[in-house]
């Protein structure tokens, strides 16, 4: 951070990251006052990833450079304004890769390593525990904001471009969310090596269950006469695109579809469109997974496959079998 500050003199500059670490950017905060004497602001709500790293609040208060920590990207950068610090966790994986690599050495030969943005840096330390055990190890192309073997919680480029090429996916982290989309959205064998608890874990019957989740969300969305479509506020769910093409699609099978803009979408904001029978939302799909809602809020795979069954055509039940969930 020092060496952009001083390479670009900002009057004022603000901190963005997981609600993680906003004691550690309270810190850096301190450092960056003390060392240059600049207004330095804490953007207070969460970062959800390099989707969400709140440009407008940075615009409101009239920063002039915004440092978004902890979601590690292909860019350094995001625009003119937006500096993306790395933060990774040095938590080692030795032991639990070792534990999988051994176990599962009858198993399969070839396999893929995967994880989230915190611990990109060891891909390769892993991968060199997975190869002394005989296997052969593949590692996805990024595309777009995506690093080598890295996925979002809506892109899966370097899983799904493999699934010719590997016997199964290594996913790095204690995220079920994300290990389980790897295994929905590939349908290969995946493990999650989580270095915290030292143990790895299958993840496939979870994400069967996701997948079924979402079939009965489907279906029960069948009969809904009047749709809300969400645009999400934020700037890099801003979808509205999306929103309007499924709004016609869903306009020509004789649905009243209402536009709907919000920045957090939550079931307390959504209880205010009370004639409203189903949600769908084209922000993220964790939003649709991750929370509890009174009303079904489908995601857009969700929604492609109730346009389907309106139409009446056939679906499959591996409809996230996708690259993209958005």
């Amino acid at each position: 951070m020092f060496e952009v500050i001083r390479d670009r003199s900002p009057r004022s500059v603000a901190l963005s990251g997981p609600e993680g670490i906003l004691s550690q950017l309270q810190k850096n905060a301190e450092n960056i006052t003390r060392e240059f004497d600049i207004p330095v602001y804490i953007l207070g709500d969460a970062s959800w990833g390099s989707c969400d790293v709140n440009t407008r609040g940075a615009d409101l208060l009239g920063a002039d450079l915004l440092f978004n920590v902890a979601h590690t990207i292909a860019f350094e950068t995001l625009g003119p304004k937006v500096v993306m610090i790395n933060a990774y966790d040095n938590v080692s994986f030795d032991r639990v890769a070792s534990d999988c690599a051994m176990n599962l050495q009858d198993r399969y030969s070839t396999v893929s390593l995967l994880t989230t943005s915190q611990h990109l840096h060891q891909i390769q330390s892993v991968k060199e525990i997975f190869s002394q055990y005989g296997y052969t190890v593949i590692i996805g192309k990024g595309k777009g904001q995506l690093n080598d073997a890295q996925v979002f919680g809506c892109e899966f480029y370097p899983a799904f471009d493999l699934i010719d090429e590997v016997d199964a996916f290594m996913f790095l982290g204690q995220s079920m969310f994300h290990s389980a989309a790897v295994a929905a959205s590939t349908g290969k064998p995946t493990y999650m090596l989580d270095p915290y608890f030292q143990q790895y874990t299958q993840v496939n019957d979870f994400a069967i269950q996701m997948q079924k989740k979402s079939v009965l969300a489907v279906y029960k969305a069948l009969d809904a006469e009047k749709i809300g479509i969400i645009i999400g506020l934020k700037e890099g769910q801003f979808s509205k695109l999306k929103a309007l093409e499924l709004r016609r699609s869903f306009q020509r099978e004789g649905k009243n579809v209402q536009l709907i803009a919000l920045t957090d979408i939550s079931d307390e904001r959504l209880q205010n469109f009370r004639d409203i029978d189903v949600f769908i939302q084209v922000a993220c799909p964790r939003i649709s997974s991750d929370n509890s809602f009174s009303k079904l809020v489908l995601s857009v795979p969700e929604a492609t496959a109730l346009l389907k069954l309106l139409r009446k055509e056939s679906i499959q039940t591996d409809f996230l079998k996708i690259r993209h969930w958005l």
